[in-house]
């Protein structure tokens, strides 16, 4: 739905007759449409979801669907003509952004669960299933391609009690987005997105105590840490149909360009670019991320030790076109404004670097709560005085991520 929904082009089609791969662009009840709940059917539950809500027909696009549909004029109980509605076409930008963050928050979650279920199979030492994954990286391609915004919102909120499954999350959204920028085709996409999910499969070989040590890891920890990588080769060897892709971001994300990396010590050429760009985008969740022996880093306090890593460890130019595809402030990230308040940054679609929408919530001046507002700096006189991580707020931001 890039630019509208056109509803004659859609086939309505019963909920009862609904199957696991259609795209549902359009919801009806009562004779109106609504597209909050626009998206691919990717779970059973979501089908029973809209039957106890007693929703009897939704719209769904046969172009974006994953099995074919039939033709209007044959739909069981169908019409190609409109329901009676004030609009001809539903605008894409009707979509509502907070169910967009709800859905969002369901992928996470959802992710976070087949993460934490396969971390304690893969530990009992059961080989990986790929196809969960897969259709999880299906979703989170749907999810970044049709509100990026909403997902790297909810992205933003971190638990530090959850760091490895949140981090694998975070690589992996991260890389379906870069990937996204660089015009990578989405069945490339959906590789990056499995090898990110997995990165980290290995840590869960390494001692809980060394994994979650409170501080500085001596050199004897640090190179047991290390192993993590080794303990990955076996496991990703043994995983059944996961891609070479996918399997080369689990296992280079630790290797430098100079081949002082680790498990292999690849050098150059040797490190593919798909796996260069799990190595920027795992060190940059790293920094931004919140754990229980440090605060998280600005996402440009991040970006300037991204660069200093250049060229030795990191590939420079894909460095400055990771800065340039996340943004100087990305979206859900904090930044104060020339007036002292501090907000969210909340929109950046369409805008230049330095001109987001940002949501307020908060004056710096003052050290007090102020009424939300979204400014943006575009259209006004303010400018962005800096980013700032959330450790240095006086007040908890998470309740304004929600709508």
């Amino acid at each position: 739905m890039s630019e509208a929904l056109q509803i004659a082009d859609l086939i309505k089609v019963p909920v009862a007759n609904l199957e696991v791969g259609m795209f549902v662009a359009a919801i009806e009840t009562n004779g109106r449409l609504a597209v909050a709940h626009a998206g691919k059917l990717s779970r059973k539950s979501a089908i029973s979801t809209l039957k106890e809500k007693g929703i009897q027909y939704v719209w769904v696009d046969a172009g974006r669907s994953d099995l074919p549909l039939p033709a209007p004029n044959v739909a069981s109980n169908s019409t190609t003509t409109p329901p009676p509605h004030p609009a001809a076409t539903v605008s894409a930008k009707a979509v509502n952004r907070k169910q967009a963050q709800e859905d969002a928050k369901e992928l996470l979650t959802e992710a976070k669960g087949l993460i934490r279920k396969v971390l304690s199979e893969t530990f009992e030492g059961k080989a990986i299933e790929v196809e969960p994954f897969e259709a999880l990286a299906e979703n989170m391609i749907e999810s970044v391609m049709g509100h990026a915004d909403a997902l790297k919102c909810v992205s933003a909120l971190r638990s530090k009690d959850a760091y490895l499954l949140e981090h694998s999350v975070n690589v992996a959204v991260l890389l379906v987005t870069f990937g996204r920028y660089l015009n990578f085709e989405k069945h490339m996409l959906k590789l990056l997105a499995v090898g990110g999910i997995l990165h980290d499969i290995g840590k869960i070989k390494v001692d809980d105590a060394v994994l979650n040590k409170p501080g500085k890891l001596t050199p004897e920890e640090f190179e047991h840490m290390k192993l993590h990588q080794v303990y990955a080769m076996p496991i990703m060897a043994e995983a059944r149909g996961i891609a070479q892709v996918s399997k080369d971001v689990c296992l280079m994300h630790h290797e430098k360009l100079d081949g002082n990396g680790y498990p292999r010590g690849l050098k150059g050429d040797e490190i593919p670019l798909h796996g260069r760009m799990s190595c920027i985008v795992d060190i940059y969740d790293a920094l931004t991320a919140t754990r229980c022996y440090k605060e998280a880093m600005s996402p440009a306090a991040a970006f300037k030790i991204l660069l200093s890593l250049t060229p030795f460890h990191l590939d420079e130019s894909l460095v400055y076109e990771f800065i340039r595809c996340i943004g100087v402030y990305p979206v859900g990230s904090l930044v104060e404004l020339s007036d002292g308040r501090v907000g969210i940054v909340w929109e950046t679609q369409g805008r230049d670097v330095l001109h987001p929408i940002v949501k307020c919530f908060y004056n710096n001046k003052l050290k007090q709560l102020t009424a939300v507002e979204l400014v943006d700096v575009k259209s006004s006189a303010l400018n962005i005085e800096r980013g700032i991580s959330p450790s240095s707020m006086d007040v908890d931001p998470s309740p304004f991520y929600s709508s």
